[in-house]
């Protein structure tokens, strides 16, 4: 049984309604957790909205034990505007949690997401994806290691402690840590290409946590060979035009030293910046699969500093 909620957030300037949108999924074959499945915190970033439609749709018959309840898209305004942040306030939704209902709009929309939300869930999968233009692959390890290899991607971040250690401060996934529940980042997709093939997987990957769970008479698959990363380092092109890319593919590795892409002027092309990799053996995180146009400072490559375990 499938029930959907229309959370009220407020009356915009423009007159229109702005609501959180909550489906809930109630399994019939007995007693499980709740499972949240959240997306579109940054409204740029569709591609976990893609995947959290597509869960709803293979579940909506509810053959699982437990409970999914699934917020689609979590910053609407955002959304709506194809932005990282909402227009309203420009800040960062995914800096803010728990909220407050004081502040910003965004402050006031993340304590909503809160109570509506990440207070009512035994275990918080969290979608990311790369933009328009980037293309990103790769799951952290937080405090749910099984769940987090049992989504399927080939690279696993495993933060290590400091500076990078404040990174989850004002999460969704911090609430859920100090909450003591397991959590699950996930970022998969992105760019200007075809985002199927990246749907497919995240659903193949919630189904593997879900019977990883018990929650589904399905067998979990055993995850592929993977690698660990423990720092990520982001390269970010000093000029502006188009960004020509010569890296590998996502999950491979790739020489220091080695060409990421050039940057060339689209009006004189002029080669303007040789973007090179900095970490040796490195792995890629975040790329672009396509001639992009980029601005100094936009997102260029990630690259991972693989760890031995």
């Amino acid at each position: 049984m499938t029930t959907l909620k229309q959370i009220p957030l407020a009356s915009m300037a423009d007159g229109g309604e702005m609501a959180l949108y909550l489906h809930e999924i109630q399994g019939q074959n007995g007693d499980g957790p709740t499972v949240g499945i959240c997306a579109g915190i940054h409204g740029n970033e569709r591609t976990g909205t893609e995947i959290v439609l597509e869960i709803a749709r293979r579940y909506a018959e509810g053959r699982f034990r437990g409970r999914l309840l699934l917020l689609p898209v979590a910053d609407p305004p955002a959304f709506a505007a194809n932005r990282r942040h909402a227009p309203v306030d420009d800040l960062n939704l995914n800096r803010l949690f728990p909220g407050d209902g004081r502040g910003w709009f965004s402050d006031h929309l993340a304590e909503v997401i809160t109570s509506e939300f990440l207070e009512r869930v035994d275990v918080l999968l969290d979608l990311h994806s790369g933009g328009d233009r980037p293309t990103v692959d790769y799951v952290y390890i937080r405090n749910a290691e099984e769940l987090s290899r049992a989504f399927g991607s080939r690279v696993l971040y495993r933060q290590t402690e400091g500076k990078e250690g404040t990174i989850f401060s004002g999460t969704s996934v911090g609430v859920a840590e100090k909450r003591g529940i397991p959590a699950v980042t996930v970022e998969l997709g992105g760019g200007l290409v075809d985002q199927r093939p990246y749907v497919a997987r995240g659903v193949r990957g919630i189904a593997n946590i879900l019977a990883k769970l018990g929650m589904t008479e399905e067998v979990p698959a055993p995850p592929p060979e993977q690698i660990v990363v423990a720092s990520i380092v982001t390269l970010r092109p000093r000029m502006g035009g188009f960004l020509e890319t010569e890296a590998p593919p996502l999950g491979e590795t790739i020489e220091e030293g080695a060409v990421l892409g050039r940057v060339v002027s689209p009006y004189t092309f002029e080669e303007l910046e040789v973007v090179l990799n900095p970490v040796p053996k490195g792995i890629m995180i975040l790329s672009h699969l396509t001639r992009n146009v980029v601005e100094p400072g936009d997102y260029g490559y990630m690259v991972g500093e693989p760890i031995s375990e």
